[in-house]
């Protein structure tokens, strides 16, 4: 089949940047802070990088011949990506549920927002902060709400023991410290 007969984007949007898709019927919960990220982000894409872009397309449309130029088919690429991108972000913005942790603080029950430190049955000990599906860096230790893990920990106090399975198994993860932001 030709090149021409494929459609270039066969990546869903919900799926853009590695994010999750939220589950039907639930809120795009998001913090405060990943929702001031995630606007910024927008605002850039509109009024900065996506004008930059038409600017370089539009220069290298005048240049004529536009089949073996690199400027604009590389331009027009990136157009689609940046424009893929404003409508991704327009979607979650608009569906967003801002929840601000600080009305929790000094909670030893764990909410959405929450940093908890817990021990897994090795000894291990984890420190994760619960955040937006839009939001979560396993690296950073903030995980998504949906995720298995803060699903198991949500609404436990400190010392509960709370039962996580895992496709090894079963883990028990006993609460040690819960806070936040304040």
């Amino acid at each position: 089949m030709s090149k021409a007969f494929i459609k270039e984007t066969d990546v869903d949007e919900d799926e853009e940047g590695g994010a999750p898709p939220i589950p039907a019927g639930s809120k795009n919960y998001m913090t405060p802070e990943g929702h001031q990220r995630m606007k910024d982000e927008f605002l850039h894409l509109i009024d900065v990088a996506r004008p930059e872009v038409v600017n370089i397309v539009s220069w290298a449309a005048s240049n004529g011949d536009r089949s073996e130029n690199g400027d604009y088919i590389y331009g027009k690429r990136r157009l689609r990506e940046i424009d893929r991108r404003i409508r991704f972000l327009s979607k979650r913005l608009d569906i967003a549920e801002v929840v601000d942790p600080r009305v929790h603080h000094g909670s030893d029950q764990i909410f959405f927002g929450a940093t908890v430190v817990y021990e897994n049955l090795q000894g291990e000990e984890m420190r994760v902060t619960i955040v937006g599906v839009d939001e979560f860096d396993p690296l950073q230790g903030k995980i998504s709400w949906i995720s298995p893990v803060a699903r198991a920990l949500t609404k436990a106090r400190i010392g509960d023991v709370v039962t996580l399975k895992t496709p090894l198994g079963t883990d028990e993860l006993t609460i040690l410290d819960v806070s936040y932001p304040g």
